[in-house]
Formats: C-alpha cells, structure tokens, sequence
C-alpha cells in the first residue's frame, strides 16, 4: 500500500563539519516543531508533519514504532531518521543509548562504531572502534550518515523510495546525543522509547540511570513522553524507584534459541519481546491477562496483520511507512 507524502523531505540534521564549535542542541540544524510553519533554517515555510499520538494505553488500535527511527529509509539513530519516522504518521520512535568515554550520553547501538560510522578511516590504528573508548569531541568527528547511501541496509534505495535529495542531505550526519534527541521528541510534542543497553568496558559500571534523568531534567521533556526499555532489569527497579512517573518496559528474548521466562517479568506492566519468540496465541493469552506486549522488530506485513489481529499493544518496526496505514486499517481509520 503506498504511503502519500505526509510531510515536507527531512531536512540537514547536525551535520559534521570541519572546526564546528558545540551548540545548544536545540539549534544544532533540527527541525523546528510541527506546525511552526519555519523551515529548519528559520524562514519559508513547510508542510506541518501530523502529531501522532502520545502513546497512551487508551489508544484502540495497535501502535507502530519506528525502530532506531525509519532506518529502513534513514541511517538509523540519527535525528533525520526519528523525522522520518516522525514523517510517515509512527506513534513514537525508538533509541539505543551508549556513552563517551568522558561521559556523554550519545544514540548508538552496537559496541563498535565500524559499521554505522567512518570510525575506521578517521582512526585507523583504534580497532575494533568500540564507542566507549571515545570522547564525544572524537565522535563529533565521524561521519553517521553516509553508509546508508553506500549500503542501502533495507533496499528502499533501490526502490526509488529515498530521494536524492534524501541521500544527499544523510552525507555527514553525526551521532547525536540523548539530549538532542530529548529535544526533538519534546519539540514535536512526541513519544521517544529510550533503550539502556548495556556499556562495553570500560564502561560497564557507569550510572547510567541516574545520568539519564539528569539530560532528561535538563532537557524538560515531560515523563509521559519518555519510555525506558532494558534487557537489564535491575536498571529499570532502579528508574522506577527514582522516577516511578516514567514507564519502564521489559525487553525480552534477548536469545533467539531460548524460550522467554514470562514469570520473570510479570511485576511489570509493559513487555517488549522478540516477535519470533512470541506467536500470535501467546500475544492473545498475555492481552486478556491485562499485559501490554510490545513486539521487537516485525517487518513483514503479513505479519504484523497476525499479530494486530491478536491484540499487540505495538509493534516496533524498521519500516512504520509500511506498518502505519496496516494499523490504521485495522482499526478501521484512515491514515493521518
């Protein structure tokens, strides 16, 4: 089913430039907040991307949410990437959080910066490249945006369904930090899952927590606008004691090849489990127990009809432009 162009083409998003001096990040080339009415350079106008809705649990259809952004048509974790999502109607996106070796809180998700980043060229002799063993001055220095043009990771290149101008603008790109991204979540008055995964070292013990909600503070955002997943339950007992108004969610089904242990997460209300360790039936039988079950990363469309079907609270998805209209259509709505 296409999707109709809900928005005007995402714009130039904090892109790296030689002797670039830190700005506030909310002046760092995003977006200004639907409806302004501004381009990101602050004249002209736009067309105002829709508000999905805040996720909410009295919201009666499926929710779809796009994984580390649309990163099937962006380079995933980048701001550009939470736009698109944004763009094509998701009801929140999702994040990784990793940290600088001086303690920036930054969006990234495998412990190496190889595949996602120049990391290689920029510093050849520091492999295997782990994030950790990085000051965010040194990250600031790497390119996070154009091996999506040269890998198209999802095909939507080739599919026509990226635009030159896209491409174009994605060359740059650098890893943003949580603070910026809190920005953008806040200004486009969305709904950001934030996952703590846990740190390499020589960062295993760092407080992750506690570091978070001191961005989060900083940057305003208000809890019903945060999530905070983890395969690390311990660090969600100790958000919820800290900040019980913001909602924590267990990930689940970290291991492909074991069954899930359901009765370890059932003190929490929201799970988030791997869709291949979680059929449809099991999805039903949570749903009428009064769980909120969240499913990591259905793609196919076929698919996420089952479990939409079941009752699936949301679906995390590397293509929302896909999944959107499929929830809209199932609960018997047009696409926004």
């Amino acid at each position: 089913m296409p999707v109709p162009a809900l928005c005007a083409p995402s714009g130039v998003t904090r892109k790296r430039t030689s002797g670039q001096e830190r700005q506030d990040p909310g002046s760092r080339g995003l977006r200004p907040p639907a409806g302004s009415g501004k381009d990101s350079a602050g004249g002209g106008t736009r067309l105002a991307c829709p508000r999905p809705l805040r996720y909410r649990v009295s919201v009666n259809r499926t929710l779809v949410i796009a994984h580390r952004g649309a990163r099937s048509l962006a380079p995933e974790n980048t701001l550009a990437a939470a736009q698109k999502g944004l763009e094509v109607g998701a009801d929140l996106w999702e994040t990784d959080v990793g940290v600088t070796a001086d303690g920036v809180l930054i969006l990234f998700h495998d412990d190496s910066l190889k595949r996602t980043t120049n990391a290689a060229e920029v510093y050849p002799d520091r492999a295997p490249w782990t994030f950790t063993e990085f000051t965010f001055d040194e990250i600031e220095r790497l390119d996070a945006g154009s091996w999506f043009d040269r890998d198209d990771p999802f095909g939507q290149i080739a599919a026509g369904r990226v635009s030159a101008a896209e491409q174009a603008a994605y060359v740059g790109l650098r890893v943003p930090t949580v603070e910026e991204a809190l920005v953008f979540t806040r200004d486009h008055d969305w709904t950001v899952n934030i996952e703590l995964k846990r740190l390499p070292p020589p960062l295993e013990d760092f407080p992750i927590v506690p570091r978070f909600f001191e961005v989060m503070d900083r940057v305003g955002i208000a809890p019903e606008q945060v999530r905070l997943s983890s395969f690390e339950h311990r660090w969600l007992e100790e958000a919820r004691a800290l900040r019980p108004e913001v909602e924590v969610q267990a990930l689940v089904g970290f291991y492909r090849d074991r069954p899930i242990d359901w009765d370890a997460v059932a003190g929490f209300q929201t799970v988030n489990a791997r869709a291949m360790l979680t059929p449809p039936e099991k999805v039903r039988e949570l749903v009428a127990a009064g769980q909120r079950i969240n499913l990591f990363t259905v793609n196919d469309a076929e698919e996420a009809r089952a479990y939409i079907e079941a009752g699936v609270t949301g679906l995390f998805t590397d293509f929302p432009q896909d999944l959107v209209p499929l929830a809209h259509a199932a609960a018997g709505k047009e696409t926004p």
